[in-house]
């Protein structure tokens, strides 16, 4: 199934429906939207968000502007503004093309989490964007550390990588409930038209 379906009431699921934590259509609500406009930006921010859900779930499209190289570029997240080495990560990629790899990697005591490493690259063919689904969980329980997953792509259409798909997951080591979201590159800024969605999941997914 895609990342992503809607229906005509404007609800939706996510890719959780098959990796065990199905929500119903009407439990998703939207919090917030973010666009990068012109020039592109540093980062996108959620800021105030309410602690009445269970889960928080991010849908994006997005590409980086960094041209340095022509590998998939990175999507990384901070929670209530902190920048210590509290966070960790595991990652699974794979890729097609000149480059056709798997590979996996694991980091800890990491300033923020790894939330997509399918994130198209600046250098690739103009106006491809990469899209996934950032969810997670439990973020406003304040008995327990705060875990996301993450599931993205791209079509790099290039010599090098013809396609990348990551899974990841993460790790916040904090009992805080999450009240703010900032999302960065690892190199370059957000492209302009680059897109993020906040929903709240209501329920016990």
């Amino acid at each position: 199934m895609p990342l992503i379906t809607t229906r005509a009431s404007a609800s939706a699921t996510g890719y959780g429906a098959f990796l065990g934590a199905a929500a119903a259509a009407t439990s998703f609500e939207s919090i917030a939207t973010v666009t990068v406009g012109s020039g592109g930006s540093s980062n996108v921010e959620f800021t105030s968000i309410p602690g009445t859900y269970k889960h928080l779930q991010v849908r994006y499209i997005a590409r980086s502007t960094f041209t340095g190289s022509d590998y998939a570029q990175n999507l990384d997240t901070q929670f209530n503004s902190d920048t210590g080495s509290n966070y960790a990560n595991h990652t699974l990629i794979a890729y097609t093309g000149g480059y056709a790899a798997t590979t996996a990697s694991a980091e800890t005591t990491q300033t923020r989490i790894r939330t997509s490493s399918g994130l198209a690259n600046g250098s690739w063919t103009s106006n491809m964007f990469g899209g996934g689904v950032i969810d997670i969980l439990d973020y406003a329980n304040t008995n327990k550390y705060k875990t996301v997953r993450s599931l993205a792509g791209a079509e790099g259409n290039s010599s090098t990588f013809v396609s990348i798909i990551a899974l990841s997951s993460g790790l916040w080591q904090s009992t805080s409930a999450i009240t703010s979201i900032k999302i960065v590159t690892t190199n370059g800024n957000l492209a302009q038209y680059s897109s993020f969605a906040l929903y709240g999941i209501k329920g016990a997914a």
